[in-house]
């Protein structure tokens, strides 16, 4: 597929086709006059549930793409099968951008973040992703560290910390090893907060665009206590798992792992601090959940949330 795109949206997917529905469609709602392309990951090879979405999608919109299988499960896996494909079919584009399958992105998204990636000369550009709560009565946890953005204003910044709603350069890409992805957070999470470390000490720079907004549909099954505890036990594994890749010394080990002890009293003088303040248990948790979270990962004890079987890729064209 020779198509001549300024940018290319990679959306990976697994098992949500009624919400990659809405994703698509406020993919192809977007006001840009740029060339783009979409491509999708099927990240699910036994059902397949996208494709008729994916069919759907590039029948009724002039909007070149294609949609991939990747039978290789995992958060990694899929990720990196989306920005390989996109760099591979489209060679004219230089900007990659995500959004995942259950959000939805305001109508200058694209734009916004194209235009930021231009002006700013940025590597990588990062955005909101806002909270929409199934249920209305947890409106609070909007405030909570799992669903509020990292910054609040428009500018420089010294890294973003997820892909749900990111612009990479290829010329990011390029400077970094492959996969880009780390194979290693497959199934825990956290791939894209370890690559964009790496493209920190790569000396990669970074652009906060705080009106480029998409929205995020949250199920209450993520507003319970059990699940942000665990989410919170997550982040801590990821934190771990990132930061000790740079410890390639005795000494790096040993300040990692006094970090990792003294974050532990901190923590519970934070969650005390926080409660206090008479925040929601859910929130006040949250630091002690991250302490304990990296301690368990550097004995080897973590989530695996998207664990699953593996192994060869599938393409099929569908434009």
């Amino acid at each position: 597929m020779d198509v001549a795109v300024d940018a290319v949206v990679c959306i990976p997917t697994f098992r949500r086709p009624e919400h990659l529905r809405l994703t698509l469609s406020s993919i192809a709602a977007q006001l840009t006059q740029r060339r783009f392309a979409v491509v999708i990951v099927e990240n699910d090879a036994a059902q397949r549930g996208s494709i008729p979405e994916a069919i759907r999608f590039f029948t009724e919109h002039s909007i070149p793409g294609l949609c991939v299988v990747e039978t290789r499960q995992g958060n990694c896996q899929a990720i990196n099968a989306a920005f390989e494909t996109a760099r591979a079919v489209f060679p004219s584009a230089t900007k990659f951008l995500m959004i995942d399958d259950d959000e939805i992105a305001s109508r200058h998204w694209l734009e916004r973040m194209a235009g930021a990636s231009e002006a700013m000369d940025a590597d990588i550009v990062g955005g909101p992703v806002l909270p929409q709560f199934i249920d209305h009565e947890d409106d609070y946890l909007a405030e909570h560290p799992a669903f509020r953005p990292a910054y609040a204003a428009t500018g420089p910044v010294s890294m973003i910390y997820g892909s749900g709603n990111c612009l990479i350069q290829r010329r990011a890409f390029e400077r970094l090893a492959s996969p880009s992805f780390d194979l290693r957070f497959n199934f825990l999470g956290g791939g894209d907060t370890d690559f964009f470390m790496r493209c920190r000490r790569q000396g990669m720079t970074f652009h906060w665009t705080a009106d480029a907004v998409i929205v995020e549909t949250v199920p209450q099954s993520r507003t319970t206590l059990k699940w942000l505890m665990s989410r919170g036990l997550r982040i801590g594994a990821i934190n771990y798992h990132a930061q000790s890749k740079g410890a390639r010394t005795t000494a790096s080990v040993l300040k990692l792992w006094t970090k990792l002890i003294a974050l532990l009293p901190l923590s519970v003088a934070r969650a005390g601090v926080l409660a206090a303040r008479k925040a929601p248990a859910a929130i006040a948790l949250h630091p002690m959940m991250v302490a304990i979270g990296g301690v368990l990962a550097a004995l080897g004890i973590e989530q695996q949330p998207y664990k699953g079987s593996a192994v060869a890729r599938e393409r099929l064209s569908l434009s």
